[in-house]
């Protein structure tokens, strides 16, 4: 059975059982099946491939998972969205097709009516279902397309007829189609095609600004969709009218000329576009000046070419001068008109604004040809401007001034620059002038433009201007002479002693002065000064080792007054280069050492001291005078300024006080007992725990007088002395006795009483 007679029979059962189930009193909820039975879809010409005609509503109620749809015209399906769309260009449909659903929980059919059809022959079921015989395959026959013409911008009412397409077939066996851009693609609709008579017609206004012509195609088909005749090329040509006016790219335009410009110098070129058709007069221009403003020394001083836009002078050049024409800009109204200019052309409009530009033709010249100044001797800055006149342009170069000073200025005290707000020559003294030395000065200055003088044009005897300058006396401080005043001497010399002479002048040598000294600025108050002979004494120790000495120089300051009205003074600068003296003990660093107690080596220490070579370095570091520290500890020299401490046995956690003699290389050396504290600790996990407790000799200086009561009561022959460590006896051969004494030290024997006593006295020392 074909297949649109298996639909038709389905959609019948479908009918007759759903009616039933409505006698019936079927159940509420979802219904399996198409939601909607009757479907219409209206037909407007040929139906086109994937074109979405209807959607249709099929709800299986589980999902419509696997959900299959069979159409009675195999030339049309439904997508993926549900839509009755045509699987190729279909001509005809029929009026009427079947669409059966099919899944596992659904099994129903839906129609589909095609009204506006042309009227067919009668048909049989088959043809209405769509499983007619084909028609015999015909060979293609001309078409005969004429081209159509169409002016844009055309008034309603549309559609409007513009042409026919002649079929050579027999009307009523065929139907015209119309395709391509502007039937059934962008801009669709545009024209249509009369599928009985072939007339063809236009659905809108056209403009031909946007689209100037259109190609489409037309073919006969029979009523089956069988192609009889074409595809042939329909032209539709779209005739321009003047419907657009000229427009410049801009408002307004600018444009310079330079003044003196021969006649007929283009100044600039005005251009307009017409979107018309460039092959009609629709879109030739024509150009006008129609304003001129100001209108002097004549309205008619530009030309505008009438094609070309090219605006030009028609002034003489001896008239076109910057300097004698009422304003140097002028503004031209620009008309340009399409239908090549007559009377019934569209017009744009634009400005186009025009500068006359300077030329170099002044040269400056000087107000005055003499400039007078007066000026205090010792001062700087401006002492006078120049002022210059010039007919150029303002804030241009051929208006910008540069001076120079051509003559009486062989010190070069002078400088002279350009004021940029005013064009003025800023004249000023750079190096003090001197009353004494010179008290006039006169001075030829020189004015130029930036920009050359055009050739006719020269610098006259204007541009050149002469400058009295009249220097002025004034009472001049006293001069230092030399300044700074650097002496040398060795520190520590006796207070009183003689250090420099100062020397200080006065510059007014026309005048008789007498001048006195002072200390204006002695830091550590080292220095005194006779008043009348400048002589510079010592008030107190010189110090290299000072904090107001800065390497090895220590400087002071002094004041020289005249007596003139009102008084003047000067300033000077004494340096004093000071020699070192070996007065300061070397002293040895670092103060405090860690070392674990299976070490050896406990550290290195260094020798420092204030003084400078040779009264410095190399030191000499030993262990102090008491006896039996070389048993246990050792110095060795590593340098000329450094040594190494060494335990020669371990020693248990605790604080040692280190006795050391230092002695530096001066003539006569320095020597330094000092004391380094080793701090013996025990080094576990990379850690080392180290005794908090104060140094033995620290720790007892406070029972030192009860000790010492204790050892002349209870030792008498039988002494002890502390040399050794916390809780450790060692007797003076080195030897640990295993005694304490009071206040947890150990003694050592000593071998007489009043050898310990001396000894005692020398430690107290």
């Amino acid at each position: 059975m074909e297949i649109g007679v298996r639909i038709l029979l389905a959609f019948l059962v479908h009918q007759v059982v759903h009616v039933g189930g409505q006698e019936d009193g079927g159940q509420g909820g979802c219904v399996p099946g198409f939601q909607v039975k009757h479907y219409q879809v209206e037909y407007r010409g040929p139906f086109q491939e994937g074109q979405p005609l209807t959607q249709v509503e099929f709800d299986d109620c589980a999902g419509n998972d696997g959900v299959k749809f069979e159409v009675s015209n195999p030339n049309f399906q439904v997508d993926e969205d549900l839509n009755l769309v045509p699987r190729r260009g279909v001509l005809y449909s029929g009026p009427v097709m079947f669409i059966h659903g099919l899944s596992t929980h659904a099994d129903d059919t839906a129609q589909v009516d095609v009204t506006g059809l042309p009227d067919p022959s009668p048909h049989a079921l088959r043809d209405i279902l769509g499983l007619g015989q084909m028609l015999p395959y015909r060979s293609k026959r001309s078409l005969l397309i004429p081209p159509m013409i169409i002016t844009e911008n055309q008034r309603a009412p549309f559609p409007r007829i513009i042409g026919r397409v002649i079929s050579t077939e027999k009307p009523g066996n065929h139907i015209f189609r119309l395709t391509g851009h502007g039937a059934d693609q962008d801009p669709k609709g545009l024209f249509t095609i009369d599928i009985e008579t072939g007339d063809v017609s236009v659905s809108r206004s056209l403009d031909r600004e946007a689209i100037d012509s259109y190609q489409l195609e037309v073919s006969t088909t029979d009523l089956g969709g069988n192609l009889v005749e074409g595809p042939a090329i329909l032209v539709v040509i779209v005739i321009d009218q003047n419907d657009n006016r000229p427009i410049f790219k801009e408002t307004r335009y600018t444009g310079e000329v330079l003044e003196a410009s021969p006649t007929g110098t283009t100044v600039m070129t005005m251009t307009a576009f017409d979107a018309d058709d460039p092959s009609t007069d629709n879109a030739v221009l024509r150009y006008n000046i129609i304003r001129q403003s100001p209108d002097k020394p004549s309205p008619n001083m530009f030309y505008i070419d009438p094609e070309r836009g090219d605006i030009v002078t028609i002034i003489s050049s001896t008239l076109l001068d910057r300097e004698t024409l009422p304003t140097t800009t002028y503004e031209l109204e620009i008309v340009a008109k399409d239908m090549a200019g007559s009377e019934v052309g569209l017009t744009g409009t634009a400005t186009a604004t025009i500068t006359i530009t300077d030329k170099n033709d002044h040269a400056p010249e000087f107000t005055h040809p003499l400039f007078e100044a007066n000026v205090d001797e010792g001062s700087r800055g401006v002492v006078v401007n120049l002022t210059v006149d010039d007919r150029d342009d303002p804030a241009t170069g051929a208006w910008r001034a540069i001076y120079s000073i051509i003559n009486g200025d062989p010190s070069q005290s002078f400088e002279i620059h350009t004021n940029p707000d005013n064009n003025e020559g800023m004249l000023s003294v750079v190096k003090p002038l001197d009353y004494e030395a010179t008290a006039f000065h006169m001075l030829l200055i020189k004015v130029e433009n930036e920009d050359p003088l055009v050739p006719d044009v020269g610098y006259g005897p204007s541009s050149t201007a002469t400058v009295h300058v009249t220097v002025l006396d004034i009472n001049e401080g006293p001069v230092f002479s030399p300044d700074p005043l650097t002496v040398t001497w060795m520190e520590n010399v006796p207070v009183g002693s003689f250090v420099a002479s100062l020397n200080a002048t006065d510059p007014d040598i026309l005048q008789i002065q007498s001048i006195r000294y002072a200390v204006l600025r002695d830091p550590a108050g080292w220095l005194s000064v006779n008043p009348v002979s400048g002589t510079v004494n010592t008030s107190a120790s010189l110090d290299r080792e000072s904090p107001y000495v800065h390497d090895n120089k220590y400087t002071a300051v002094f004041i020289a007054t005249d007596n003139g009205s009102p008084p003047a003074t000067g300033t000077g600068s004494l340096i004093i280069n000071l020699e070192d003296y070996n007065d300061n003990a070397p002293y040895v660093f670092p103060s405090v050492a860690r070392v674990c107690e299976d070490a050896h080596e406990v550290a290195i220490v260094g020798g420092r001291d204030r003084d400078i070579y040779p009264n410095a370095g190399p030191f000499k570091i030993e262990l102090g005078k008491q006896p039996g520290l070389e048993k246990t500890w050792k110095v060795t020299r590593v340098n000329s300024t450094h040594s190494q401490i060494m335990l020669l046995h371990s020693l248990q956690k605790a604080n040692y006080q280190l006795p050391l003699l230092i002695t530096d290389s001066g003539v006569p050396p320095l020597s330094n007992n000092t004391e380094v504290k080793v701090q013996v600790c025990v080094c576990k996990k990379n850690r080392m725990h180290c005794s908090s407790a104060h140094s033995h000799r620290a720790g007892l200086l406070m029972l030192l007088a009860t000790l010492l009561l204790i050892l002349l009561c209870d030792v008498q022959q039988e002494g002890w002395v502390w040399v050794g460590r916390e809780g450790d006896k060692v007797r003076r051969d080195g030897q640990s006795l295993g005694r304490r004494g009071k206040g947890g030290k150990h003694m050592e024997k000593r071998k007489g009483l009043d050898k310990g006593r001396k000894r005692e006295k020398e430690n107290e020392k």
